[in-house]
């Protein structure tokens, strides 16, 4: 017989240990869920606080009636009159008259600083910008008091403490969100976009004219809208410098309350149905907030899709 040549032995394979794998999908689940806690927390705090909101307020507004507490004129919880309308008005005069003055201005800066300004100052002005969200609104309200509303009597007439007043700080203080979120809008249109109105002839401001804002149109409203909601839910620096006279203005030197003002003021004493009421106060605000919500949403969308 003829022997066969001895043949090498085959090495061993590893035994894998699924120990270790086991230890990773346990760690992986136990992220996921608790992930998935942390983000259905936020939705949870959302619905318990709407819950609480609507559970005070809305018997109020059943009894009292809805056209009595939204469109009287007088309040006076003393004596049982709980009409809020002077200040929606109020509200809405101040929110605008603070878009007036932050939305161009904020839109205004975004161009500036994403179309004629070097990437490398835009990176040292853009945060500093933003820095004004950081600022507490109470400072806000300190200066206004200390300086804005005395320029505004000395040079215009008025107790100084204004609805102007109030429209002003607003406008200062919701920059940060106009322009953060345009400049974001605008730097999401394709470079190519420009090259192109550019290349064709244009100048660089009819390129931004027409080509970069219309492309960016959607999430400029978005700033402008969510701006809005800042805007009307706003309350401290609003209380020290509008002047909180519950009267519907006739002018833009009129003192005025708004309702953030009024929910803030009288919340600490309020008791029956003056609290009830202040509850309903506040179901009308979260009512308009959500509003804007939705509509910064809908743009937010609009936008992603075109």
């Amino acid at each position: 017989m003829q022997d066969t040549p001895n043949t090498p032995a085959q090495p061993k394979r590893p035994v894998r240990r699924v120990t270790g794998g086991v230890a990773t999908w346990c760690r992986d689940q136990l992220a996921r869920y608790v992930f998935l806690a942390v983000a259905f927390s936020a939705t949870v705090s959302l619905l318990l606080i709407a819950l609480f909101i609507l559970k005070e307020g809305v018997p109020f507004i059943i009894k009292i009636g809805l056209k009595d507490f939204l469109f009287a004129s007088e309040w006076d919880p003393s004596v049982g009159k709980f009409g809020i309308y002077p200040m929606i008005i109020a509200s809405l005069w101040v929110t605008l008259g603070a878009m007036l003055i932050g939305a161009p201005l904020g839109v205004a800066g975004a161009i500036f600083l994403t179309q004629f300004v070097p990437r490398s100052v835009m990176r040292i002005i853009k945060p500093m910008i933003e820095l004004l969200a950081g600022i507490p609104s109470v400072l806000y309200g300190f200066m206004g008091v200390m300086v804005l509303a005395p320029f505004i009597r000395n040079h215009f007439g008025g107790p100084g403490l204004s609805l102007l007043a109030g429209a002003i700080i607003l406008g200062i203080m919701v920059l940060p969100t106009v322009i953060s979120i345009s400049v974001d809008a605008i730097n999401a249109v394709p470079r190519t976009y420009l090259e192109g109105a550019l290349a064709l002839g244009a100048t660089r401001w009819q390129s931004v004219h027409m080509v970069i804002l219309k492309a960016a149109r959607s999430g400029i409203i978005a700033s402008v809208i969510l701006a809005m909601g800042r805007a009307v839910g706003e309350t401290m620096a609003v209380i020290m410098v509008v002047g909180n006279a519950v009267k519907i203005p006739h002018s833009a030197l009129d003192s005025v309350r708004t309702l953030t003002a009024n929910i803030a003021l009288e919340m600490g004493y309020a008791t029956g149905l003056h609290r009830q009421a202040l509850f309903a106060t506040g179901v009308v605000l979260f009512v308009v907030v959500m509003i804007l919500n939705s509509l910064a949403m809908a743009a937010m969308k609009r936008k992603a899709g075109s």
